[in-house]
């Protein structure tokens, strides 16, 4: 395959036109600039459960059932605490927060409840309205609400609304819930979880302001806020992780550099791939999710790999003596190759999360890859431009001139502690591999029993913001978050008494005279999860209105009973007019939550046991889907979060097999086309498969479970190591060509070695500063990130050499002359004292 003509057309435009490139470079970032204000941002739990089966189903029923045409029921929760709730201040402190929510048309408050409505309507039977309520309260004395309050002690309506520490003795509780329902635009109820903008987040935040005028300790919460939550989130934790990670990388450049101009040379070029991909995110309508936050660290953490080498390549050239052409030609040469191979391995790694099921880790794959090409063009094309046209200004200019010594030299400390590899290989090359491997099988038969979770806090802040992110000043300290802690003391104090419910959307012709009959026999001997009324599931449906209205209503009963030939109180034919009935009825609003409109599904509702897990409910709920005849679905909240965690597990093991496989591939071909030696593809990969493999451990060790974040770790790991790798193989090869193995394996870790350091040492802490992100989650997945580039820096540099020995050994005669081959093209290139001309932009 004769890629050096293409290799040296590029040579040719670097060195000979910069200034050209340099204008079309950024030409091209001026377009991508614009698409950086189209970006549109997606946050919350929602997007992950985008095209999941029991989503599907549950977007259905949101959709299906429930009066057409009306606008959505909304909800916002009133959290009262105190040292006694249920006080007559404290009952009218609740009220009055209600009818003044009730006054702003704003708020468009359609209805509200809550205990103390409950206990003004027991001691007024006509105070049905909150003025009235309100009254109730003001002229009844302390004993005549205890009074009704303990008349309440077995009333579900009032029992649900007040804390589990209610006492009835006292007539006491610690907290208590009020509702009020807000009547928002039609078709925006959603589906499972939070996510996007919500209407009533704007409707939330001003109930709060209203609530505070009443005094007291009332708190408004609902998915409005949560959503709110959501979003800022990633706006705050960007804001902390970005001008840390920018210090970090800074140092460690100036470390690597040395020289001012090539600082800041390298960083405008990372800023160029950041703007051409977020720039590209707008453009192609791509909604920026929670996962892309990884994106810029990721594209730096490339981005540096290729700025050191370009330059550190360049500069050991320069100190063999050759002119500023010779040794960018030299450079460019053999860091095209290279740096071609890691952007196909590294854009495979990333584009093997297109398998996964789950729409926000596919696009975090192609927009990581997208962004993985753009660094390759910026670092490969524009930065070699770019530096030979400031070296050249240099010889016309006094521009000042630091450091130009490459890192890892022969002689400095670094080089010699870079050969720890070498030494191992030059003495016990098999024996040493021998033990890596058995580590990383080791390492990987621990990280089985590796845990997956998916639930709604993995996108939210803790509930204590740290003490080091309270202590930061304006603008990065993050916002007070108080969505988990409202969700904790709901549970804490609610949740005991509450179960939670399994849905089953039953698609089939809802007519058919067997259709309630089978329905209703599905909920017979129900799972152990499920709450059982007699032998028969606790169950909400179409069968239950059925019944209700029948017991209420004589006429109903008659139809009922003409129609139910077996007389259990289910009608089995005639079904048409029962609905038709009902539908006529006050009961129409009722039936449409469990009938469709067009009799062709239903929706049934099954109380789950407190103490279930998710893996009980799901599992069981599945189980009684299939005693439906017809297309049955499990879905709810429940069941479709553990089948999204169910999916995260399923993408890693699939993404990692597919990123594996295609990098393999891509190795062996590419080695074979450009080498003529397939082998050296395998080479390559087996430190990768000890990097993945220790990678996977350590996330058992440190109690990280495969989350939304984690999920592509192990392909980012294969995508991000084999970058190393790739440098030592390639440089490698160039070394054999014209050395003996060890000479070759000397020169190659000193020189790719010491950019190899510089570029671990930089990405390892511009990713590692993800741990001071608001979100924990984000926090493990940097972590992990980082702990994947320390390995596979580690595994490059000593597991390496010894398998490059062992290959060397299989694929040459003579491991102390040079390789046979290709004659090294580098050195037919002159080596001139000085430069060639240039133009200038």
């Amino acid at each position: 395959m004769d890629h050096q003509r293409l290799i040296d057309w590029v040579d040719d435009r670097i060195v000979e036109s910069p200034g050209r490139v340099i204008l079309v470079f950024l030409a091209l970032t001026g377009v991508f600039a614009v698409g950086l204000g189209n970006v549109s941002t997606e946050a919350g739990t929602e997007q992950f459960a985008q095209d999941v089966p029991e989503e599907r189903a549950l977007s259905n029923i949101n959709s299906e059932f429930g009066p057409a045409f009306e606008p959505d029921a909304g909800s916002t929760q009133l959290i009262q605490r105190g040292d006694d709730v249920l006080s007559k201040p404290e009952l009218l402190r609740m009220l009055r927060a209600q009818e003044r929510l009730e006054a702003r048309e704003d708020l468009r408050v359609s209805s509200a409840s809550s205990a103390a409505g409950v206990i003004a309507l027991t001691i007024d039977p006509n105070a049905t309205t909150l003025d009235r309520q309100v009254e109730a309260i003001e002229r009844s004395t302390p004993t005549e609400i205890e009074r009704a309050v303990r008349a309440n002690a077995g009333n579900p309506g009032f029992t649900g609304l007040v804390s589990n520490d209610f006492n009835r003795r006292d007539a006491s509780a610690s907290a208590t819930i009020g509702v009020v329902e807000h009547s928002i635009p039609a078709g925006l109820a959603s589906g499972s979880g939070q996510g996007g903008e919500s209407p009533l987040t704007p409707i939330q935040v001003r109930a709060q302001r209203v609530v505070d005028t009443v005094g007291g300790d009332i708190t408004v919460f609902g998915s409005g806020l949560i959503s709110q939550e959501f979003g800022n989130v990633i706006s705050d934790s960007l804001l902390i992780v970005t001008p840390a990670a920018v210090l970090f990388i800074v140092f460690f450049l100036v470390v690597a550099y040395r020289d001012l101009v090539d600082l800041l040379l390298g960083s405008f070029a990372l800023l160029m791939a950041t703007v051409w991909t977020f720039g590209f995110l707008g453009l192609a309508g791509v909604p920026f999710n929670q996962i892309m936050i990884a994106v810029p660290p990721l594209l730096l953490a490339v981005g540096i790999d290729f700025g050191i080498h370009a330059v550190n390549r360049y500069r050991e050239d320069r100190a063999d003596g050759r002119g500023i052409d010779g040794a960018m030609r030299r450079a460019t040469d053999q860091l095209l190759v290279a740096f071609f191979i890691v952007t196909g391995t590294t854009v495979i790694g990333f584009l093997s999360n297109l398998v996964s099921d789950l729409v926000p880790i596919r696009d975090f794959g192609a927009v990581a890859a997208v962004g993985i090409v753009f660094t390759f063009l910026v670092f490969g094309v524009f930065l070699p431009a770019a530096k030979v046209w400031v070296d050249r200004a240099r010889e016309r200019y006094p521009i000042p001139t630091f450091s130009q010594t490459p890192l890892g030299a022969e002689g400095s400390r670094l080089g010699v502690a870079l050969r720890g590899g070498v030494f191992v290989a030059e003495r016990a090359p098999g024996a040493f591999l021998a033990l890596a491997l058995l580590v990383s099988a080791g390492a990987g038969v621990y990280a089985v029993d590796v845990d997956t979770s998916f639930t709604q806090e993995d996108f939210l802040p803790p509930e204590e913001t740290p003490e080091y992110l309270r202590a930061l000043p304006d603008p990065f300290e993050p916002d007070e978050y108080t969505v988990v802690a409202q969700l904790n003391f709901l549970e804490r104090k609610f949740g005991t008494t509450q179960g939670g419910s399994a849905t089953i959307y039953h698609e089939r012709p809802m007519e058919e005279d067997a259709a309630l009959e089978s329905l209703h026999r599905a909920g017979d001997d129900p799972p152990d999860s499920f709450v059982r009324k007699g032998g028969h599931a606790d169950e909400q449906s179409v069968v239950t209105v059925i019944r209700d209205r029948a017991a209420s209503d004589p006429e109903f009963r008659r139809l009922v009973d003409r129609n139910d030939r077996d007389g259990n109180g289910i009608p089995d034919r005639n079904l048409e007019q029962v609905y038709d009935y009902l539908l006529d009825s006050s009961a129409r609003g009722q039936t449409l939550e469990y009938l469709a409109d067009d009799r062709r599904s239903a929706r049934i509702v099954y109380s789950v046991k407190a103490g279930a897990s998710n893996e009980e409910v799901t599992a069981d709920a599945r189980l009684l889907a299939e005693r439906y005849r017809g297309d049955a679905v499990a879905t709810g909240d429940i069941v479709v979060f553990k089948a999204v965690s169910d999916l995260i597990l399923e993408s890693a093991i699939v993404s990692l097999a597919a990123a594996l496989a295609g990098t393999v591939a891509f190795l062996v071909f590419i080695y074979w086309a450009l080498e003529g030696r397939p082998s050296l593809g395998v080479a390559n990969t087996v430190p990768i498969a000890v990097a993945v493999a220790l990678v996977a451990g350590s996330m058992r060790a440190l109690g990280i479970s495969f989350n939304a974040f984690t999920a592509t770790i192990l392909a980012l790991t294969i995508g991000l190591g084999i970058d190393y790798s790739v440098h030592v193989v390639h440089r490698f090869v160039d070394e054999r060509r014209r050395h003996d193995l060890f000479t070759a394996l000397d020169r190659t870790v000193r020189g790719t070695g010491g950019a190899l350091a510089g570029s671990m040492l930089t990405t390892a802490f511009g990713i590692g500063v993800l741990t001071l992100a608001v979100l924990d989650v984000l926090g493990q997945f940097g972590l992990l990130t980082a702990l994947s580039i320390v390995y596979s820096f580690l595994v490059s540099l000593l597991v390496l050499p010894s398998v490059l020995v062992l290959w060397d050994r299989f694929a040459n005669d003579d491991p102390d002359a040079p390789m046979d081959g290709r004659a090294d093209r580098a050195d037919q290139i002159d080596r001139p004292g000085g430069s060639a001309g240039g133009d200038a932009p």
